[in-house]
């Protein structure tokens, strides 16, 4: 699951993962993309002034997990996204089965996010 992605080949690593049926060029690609982005903006602004905008992350995250498939989003989000926020990520993709709750033992899982996310 979690290849040894470098800043190298991060981009040939979802070019080969990325399956959008609908997609009619390459600004398209970028623009999903770009929600790698959003979602580390996010995730920043949540551990800055603690407001976790949980419904729009959903979102990103599922939209992401559509076109690159779950395997490949979970791969991209861990290389993509600063490691003290992984632990809000994990969370996300806990409750989203993107990943189960017994991967990523070495990420402690942000227990209000996940509480946050069962209130949904």
């Amino acid at each position: 699951m979690y290849e040894k992605i470098t800043p190298e080949n991060v981009m040939m690593y979802a070019m080969r993962h990325y399956n959008n049926p609908h997609c009619e060029g390459e600004k398209e690609f970028q623009d999903d993309l770009k929600r790698f982005k959003y979602i580390k903006r996010l995730l920043r602004k949540y551990y800055e002034s603690g407001v976790l905008k949980e419904r729009l992350l959903i979102n990103h995250i599922i939209v992401l997990s559509n076109v690159f498939g779950p395997e490949a989003c979970a791969t991209l989000l861990i290389h993509k996204i600063q490691h003290e926020h992984l632990s809000a990520l994990k969370a996300f993709c806990i409750y989203l089965n993107i990943i189960r709750e017994d991967e990523l033992k070495i990420i402690e899982t942000d227990s209000f996010v996940l509480k946050k996310l069962e209130e949904l």
